[in-house]
């Protein structure tokens, strides 16, 4: 039944550009052969060799299930939802992206016992260079607070010690749409090699993306040689239509997404999922005031943990949302990648 492996994806998803490199496939790989290398190859996940299906005709399968770009996706903007409001944390929030609602449901998450452990973004400080990282506690939530999902990290790397090394079962998982979309496939499979995976998430919070950066072509390229500002300066990053650049000192800097082409990661360019519309909960600063993060409640666990946070006065919420600038964006992105 699962006669599908690593090569499969090599010669239809790998070498044709199409990977997400979201890190599904080297999470639930059994032998621990797939795995990334930074720089020329990070286009997509390599192999050391072995395949427990390619080698040993053992049926697996498992890398090829979980990943989002096998199947067409369904193209829609806003998608379904339960409930869209602004929305911003009921406390201060250092270096917070937008409002630091997906801080504020995250931190109560931890708080109230709903979660164990999030599996997030975290990054330098200095260089901004992200890495996938798992996060156990309401403190080291609000330590990596802001972190940019601009630049790429294989993001479900992490996936594995989380959930065979340390044995969490109750996952919370934050990432862009192509993170969500595997996700997706996770929760649909039946796999025997994936139902570990599957029954430790909990929570999926998908963050409105127009696409993802090569970190080495964007921050030591365009930002830094081109316009002089170094990582550290940088206060926020935001991608509402074109690149954003807010430094310490308030000024901001964008580019147009134009003159950007060169620093895209590969896989990007047949998405056309702007909101996360397979996610619990999709968040983005389309949309509402500036300060206030856009929350799509989508699911009837995301509302649990929506409501969760709202009755333990962590987030607060108002109807402001303007739906019109996320569906002109998610329509020019569906153009866009057509």
């Amino acid at each position: 039944m699962y006669e599908r492996n690593y090569t499969d994806l090599e010669s239809n998803i790998w070498h044709t550009g199409k990977c997400a490199c979201c890190g599904a496939c080297v999470a639930v790989c059994p032998a621990n052969s797939l795995f990334f290398e930074t720089g020329e190859n990070s286009t997509h996940p390599l192999n050391d060799g072995y395949c427990k299906s390619a080698v040993d005709g053992v049926s697996c399968g498992a890398c090829y299930e979980v990943c989002p770009r096998i199947d067409e996706r369904k193209i829609e903007t806003i998608g379904n939802s339960i409930n869209i409001v602004s929305a911003s944390a009921n406390f201060d929030v250092e270096k917070k992206q937008s409002g630091g609602a997906v801080t504020a449901i995250l931190m109560n998450a931890l708080e109230q016992g709903l979660v164990d452990a999030v599996i997030t973004v975290a990054e330098d400080q200095w260089s901004l260079k992200p890495r996938s990282t798992i996060i156990t506690s309401s403190e080291m939530m609000t330590k990596h607070a802001g972190s940019r999902y601009n630049w790429w990290v294989p993001l479900l790397w992490a996936l594995k010690e989380a959930v065979i090394t340390k044995k969490y079962r109750n996952i919370a998982i934050v990432g862009v749409p192509c993170v969500v979309q595997a996700i997706s496939e996770m929760r649909k499979s039946e796999h025997d090699l994936i139902r570990p995976f599957k029954d430790s998430i909990r929570l999926m919070i998908g963050l409105f993306c127009t696409e993802t950066f090569d970190y080495e072509k964007m921050v030591e390229g365009k930002i830094k040689k081109e316009m002089g500002i170094y990582p550290w300066q940088i206060k926020r990053l935001d991608v509402p239509g074109k690149l954003e650049i807010t430094t310490e000192n308030g000024k901001i800097h964008t580019i147009p997404l134009s003159k950007l082409d060169d620093c895209i990661r590969p896989g990007c360019a047949i998405c056309k999922d702007l909101t996360a519309l397979d996610a619990d909960i999709s968040a983005g600063s389309i949309g509402s005031p500036q300060g206030q993060t856009t929350l799509i409640v989508r699911t009837p666990i995301g509302n649990k943990f929506f409501m969760s946070a709202v009755d333990e006065r962590k987030l607060v919420v108002s109807d402001g949302v303007d739906l019109k600038p996320i569906e002109t964006l998610a329509n020019k992105k569906i153009k866009r990648r057509a």
